[in-house]
Parts: structure tokens; sequence; C-alpha cells
């Protein structure tokens, strides 16, 4: 799998809950949890591309990909 870099605003609010859920959730990580928030809004939208929906469950469930 290749890897891209982003760089993304997002407002400060979601920001602040963000860092919230991972210091209350020391297994996830700012890239882990934008790979699940990412792949998810992709599958719920349309998307049946099988490595979408690999790269959501192995983010979801902690699996290194």
């Amino acid at each position: 799998m290749t890897v891209i870099s982003t760089e993304i605003e997002v407002p400060e609010e979601l920001f602040q809950a963000f860092q919230k859920y991972l210091e209350a959730h020391k297994g996830w990580d700012q890239n882990r949890g934008i790979q699940a928030a990412l792949s998810l809004f992709l599958l719920q939208n349309g998307s049946n591309d099988p490595n979408v929906n690999s790269i959501y469950l192995d983010s979801l469930f902690g699996c290194k990909t």
C-alpha cells in the first residue's frame, strides 16, 4: 500500500474533540482516526472498493496494513 501525506484544515472545535478522543483512547493516533473516518465516509457514500473496506476494517480494529 502506498501512503500519501496530506494537510487539512478543520474547525477548532472538531480538532479539540478529536484530540480529547485520542487522549482517552491511547491505542488510537491521528493517522488511524483520519483513515477510519475517511474510509467510513467513502463506504457510506457508495464506494465498493475492497481496498477501502480493508483500510476501514484495519484502522477500526487496529491492524497494520
